[in-house]
């Protein structure tokens, strides 16, 4: 009800006169020289003074006015209250999940509150689990065993007053046999490699031969370098493998007498980039045939300026096969560059993030590349919740729990998958389990009061659920990306000690090495072992990459080389006795 219609309630109803008569009557008292025009019909002008039948009606008009108008701007003000307090959550929960990305812990373990701890029994559980370490009631490994080491024998002997009696000093006689005692030791050596190469005179007089004859210089990984193969194993594998800065290397050798220059590893480091860029592209290419890849991408930084790139920024993608493992440096972080490697005809599933740039990939829109989204990131989503919206925390837990509950009928039934009659159960416990997250997100979504925070997670559940459900017809599809994070540890750990790459070329080999490095590590191979033996090869090639490339490709290693090079210390023991 409008305002002038409650002031004609509350005034005009009890006169029971017409509206039109009363109006008449008050222009008629008015101006009674104009009763002649009102009676023949003119237009009655508008009243402007009080009302002479009700003397209220003025008053009461402006007090409806002003409380129409108050009533108004009360419910501008509780729309605006409402806004602002609305904002101010938004902001306190934005600013609670900075102060946890910031202080908080990382893990993903536990939740973000924990309940207050309970007493501890008085008597040990059997069942109860330690966090880390090792388990109760579980077998240990037992003492590591060193005895495939190269062992250097010294004998102790008790000499002088300690080889008699303290007593009647009468001296102790030998009786064969002696007490073993072990020390593992490490020796590190600088040392110069003297080549004494003979020289020879020719006695014949046929002259085909010249008049002093020598042995052939050794193999040089660099043409006229002093530096031997030695030392640049151990440069690649500090630096690419073990993430330390290069001054830290030049620091730990000058203790050992060994003064080295920057300028002369990093001259030598871009000189050896043509021997890696052939087995780089090999990796390239075994990468494009896997029928699975995990696909992830970080940071890098290459204080370099080229044409068509403001700042120093790029990113280092990485893709892990079952066989391979790629990573590529790119200036951008477009779908362009997954395109390129993976090449046009590639096919097969591909785990990701829920990055946009995955979604636009050639290959995925024609339906040559399915992606696989990571339920570990859905997690994130809901624990994210939980740490930023204290009041939702328990239902963000209950998400927790049921996504748990997958996690778990999944490796159950991936334990089984050599069964088919276990299998065909445990799949079917798990397509239940995850059919039933599915129609609680609908439900829960349906409800036109939902929590912003809670839609937020629920819609990104609904929009990504058809590629977080591909490991249900795919059993060997892994229900999460972390097996690309995992492997990208290491580049972030050398991003953080030496901030990154200080020319192109400098970031193409650190790709190049990560790749391998990572490769070799899918097959249990020794970095160090493969990499002298590879650099030894390219040394006696002249510098370059050895003509038997394939030979070396961890996929194509023989059986012998394998056991040879393997970290598994069993294999390596059974090799050497055979």
């Amino acid at each position: 009800m409008s305002a002038d219609e409650a002031t004609s309630v509350f005034c005009f109803t009890p006169l029971r006169v017409p509206v039109d008569e009363l109006l008449r009557e008050q222009e008629l008292a008015r101006s009674p020289s104009d009763g002649a025009a009102a009676t023949s019909g003119a237009a009655v002008p508008p009243a402007t003074g009080p009302c002479p039948v009700c003397p209220l009606l003025e008053a009461q008009l402006q007090a409806s006015r002003e409380a129409a108008y108050w009533r108004a701007m009360h419910r501008r003000a509780v729309e605006r209250e409402a806004q602002l307090k609305h904002r101010l959550a938004e902001l306190e929960a934005k600013l609670r999940l900075r102060e946890q990305q910031l202080f908080g812990r990382k893990t993903e373990a536990a939740a973000s509150t924990q309940p207050p701890p309970t007493p501890a029994p008085t008597t040990p559980d059997p069942a109860a689990r330690r966090p880390r370490g090792q388990q109760a009631g579980r077998p240990g490994h037992g003492r590591r065993d060193y005895s495939h080491l190269p062992a250097t024998v010294e004998d102790a002997e008790l000499t002088g007053a300690d080889c008699c009696c303290p007593q009647c000093q009468r001296p102790f006689e030998p009786i064969g046999g002696t007490e073993d005692s072990t020390v593992v030791e490490v020796a590190v050596r600088a040392h110069r490699r003297i080549i004494r190469r003979r020289r020879y005179r020719p006695t014949c007089q046929c002259g085909v031969v010249s008049q002093v004859v020598s042995a052939p210089p050794p193999p040089r990984l660099i043409p006229k370098s002093l530096l031997g193969v030695s030392i640049w194993v151990m440069v690649l594998l500090d630096k690419y493998l073990f993430y330390r800065p290069t001054y830290r290397l030049l620091a730990d050798l000058r203790s050992h007498g060994l003064d080295l220059s920057l300028g002369t590893l990093t001259d030598g480091l871009q000189r050896l980039v043509p021997l890696f860029e052939p087995l780089y592209e090999a990796f390239v290419q075994r990468s494009r045939q896997q029928p699975l890849w995990h696909a992830d991408e970080t940071r890098w930084l290459v204080f370099a300026m080229i044409e068509g790139k403001v700042g120093y920024r790029w990113y280092l993608w990485v893709f892990h096969g079952r066989e391979v493992v790629v990573f590529v440096l790119a200036a951008g972080r477009a779908h362009d560059v997954p395109e390129e490697h993976l090449g046009p005809d590639a096919r097969g599933i591909m785990v990701v993030d829920r990055y946009k740039a995955y979604q636009v990939i050639a290959q995925v829109k024609t339906g040559l590349i399915v992606l696989a989204f990571c339920w570990a990131h859905v997690r994130r989503d809901f624990l994210a919740a939980a740490r930023t919206w204290p009041e939702q925390e328990s239902w963000a837990l209950a998400w927790l729990e049921g996504i748990g509950k997958v996690y778990a009928l999944n490796a159950a039934r991936l334990e089984v998958l050599p069964d088919p009659l276990a299998f065909a159960a445990a799949d079917s416990a798990l397509r239940g389990a995850v059919a039933a997250l599915g129609v609680q997100g609908q439900a829960e979504l349906a409800d036109p009061h939902v929590h912003p925070a809670r839609r937020k997670v629920l819609e990104s559940l609904g929009d990504h659920w058809t590629g977080l459900t591909v490991f249900v017809e795919h059993p060997e599809v892994p229900m999460d990306n972390n097996t690309a994070e995992r492997v990208q540890r290491g580049p972030v750990v050398g991003r953080k000690n030496y901030y990154g790459s200080g020319a192109v070329w400098a970031g193409r080999l650190a790709a190049m090495m990560f790749s391998l490095f990572q490769t070799l590590a899918l097959g249990n191979i020794n970095p160090r072992l493969w990499l002298t033996a590879y650099l030894e090869a390219c040394a006696t090639a002249g510098g370059k990459a050895p003509p038997d490339l394939e030979s070396y490709l961890p996929w194509n290693l023989t059986a012998e080389r394998r056991q040879e090079w393997s970290l598994n210390q069993e294999e390596k023991v059974a090799s050497n006795t055979s």
